[in-house]
Formats: C-alpha cells, structure tokens, sequence
C-alpha cells in the first residue's frame, strides 16, 4: 500500500473550560478536549477520520496553502484599562 504525508494547520482555541480545535482547510473538521494535549489527540483523531471518509467517497483531498505569519503590534498604553 503507497502512503502520502499529509501536513495541515491546525488551530486550538481556549473555549470555556475546554480547548476547541480545528482544521481551517478541512471544513467541518473541529474537535475538543479538556486539555491541549488532549485535544492534540482527538484532532489527529479527527483528521485522521475526515481524510478516510473523503477518500472513500473518491473525492479530492484538500491541500493546505495557506500562509501564515504573525505579527507584533506596538501599542501605547493610554488609560489604565487591562488589555488581555
């Protein structure tokens, strides 16, 4: 059996007391979990289950092209409000 290396963004957001997590080029692919680690897990689990079903159905497997940068703002402070 041929195998092929698939590498996706995966985006893990506090929600709550848990963790969401999701995968911004496989639509409908979002998970969660108690803890990061955890949901790590449940979202290769996720990925994992949402590639399978895609190719079983003979349908193309998206690519992830996005690019991502961050970056750093300057913010004078100008009251004494918390910024989180």
């Amino acid at each position: 059996m041929d195998t092929k290396i698939l590498t996706y963004r995966t985006i893990i957001e506090k929600d709550g007391k848990y963790y969401h997590g999701y995968v911004p080029s496989l639509p409908g692919c979002h998970t969660q979990g108690d803890t990061i680690e955890e949901t790590i897990k449940n979202l290769k689990e996720a990925m994992e289950g949402w590639l399978a079903a895609r190719q079983d159905l003979g349908w193309e497997i998206p690519k992830d092209e996005h690019i991502e940068t961050l970056q750093t703002i300057v913010l004078p402070i100008k009251s004494s409000r918390v910024y989180a």
